[in-house]
């Protein structure tokens, strides 16, 4: 594939966490291109380096050996405050705990990726509850999230990944505390922001329900990219 249209490349990536004295492999020789405009799905069962791999993509953790860039930048060789300037700008995570800040409202936490840009607090407040309204949350915008269901959560989680337009939008389980419906429309939308030729979205997923709106799925085991399969 060539660079230029990838968004995202990954070579022989190598992550080792030691655990109290005892050294585990997350990834062991990742490789893995996404290309701009695509939505990749990466599969496989818990403990395969999933969820590891899409935090070295968004530059929050570093790998060991190997290299991985985004949008041809090298993550790894940045300076600290290079690399959050480099996240603000260009990436948007969906965490699967949410990591909502309880002191503030959906419409507050939502503006946080704004206010971090630079953008004034009261545009910046308007964009949030636009992106609240797109995913279906438009009468709780003033909400706390200990008064948000589990799967209201998970859409202000999401609503605050898109909401300063991201080129490169990574999710955790994204439709894990949703129902049938509700996670068809969030992956609708996460499929039409994925459709500008310069965005690209990563998705770590159990949920066969949504398999179908992948461009590829790739099949983690072990560490490994096992298979790489095109759905469309």
């Amino acid at each position: 594939m060539d660079s230029s249209s990838l968004a995202v490349r990954c070579q022989n990536v190598i992550k080792i966490y030691d655990t109290g004295g005892q050294k585990v492999t997350a990834l062991n020789g990742v490789n893995l291109d996404i290309a701009m405009g695509e939505l990749m799905m990466l599969v496989g069962p818990s403990g395969c380096g999933k969820t590891t791999l899409i935090s070295v993509i968004a530059g929050i953790l570093d790998q060991d050996e190997g290299c991985c860039e985004v949008f041809g930048e090298d993550l790894l060789n940045m300076s600290g405050q290079s690399k959050l300037n480099f996240r603000a700008r260009n990436i948007g995570f969906v965490f699967q705990a949410f990591n909502l800040l309880p002191a503030l409202n959906a419409a507050e936490n939502v503006s946080l990726p704004l206010i971090i840009n630079g953008m004034k607090r009261p545009e910046a407040e308007r964009k949030a509850i636009a992106v609240l309204e797109q995913v279906g949350l438009g009468a709780r915008v003033t909400a706390l999230p200990s008064e948000l269901s589990g799967g209201q959560q998970q859409r202000v989680a999401i609503a605050r990944a898109l909401v300063h337009s991201p080129r490169l939008i990574v999710c955790d389980e994204p439709t894990s505390s949703l129902d049938h419906e509700t996670g068809h429309n969030v992956m609708t939308l996460l499929k039409d922001v994925a459709l500008h030729k310069d965005r690209a979205l990563v998705i770590v997923t159990h949920d066969a329900r949504i398999f179908s709106f992948a461009d590829r799925i790739a099949k983690m085991d072990d560490g490994h990219i096992i298979e790489v399969k095109d759905e469309n």
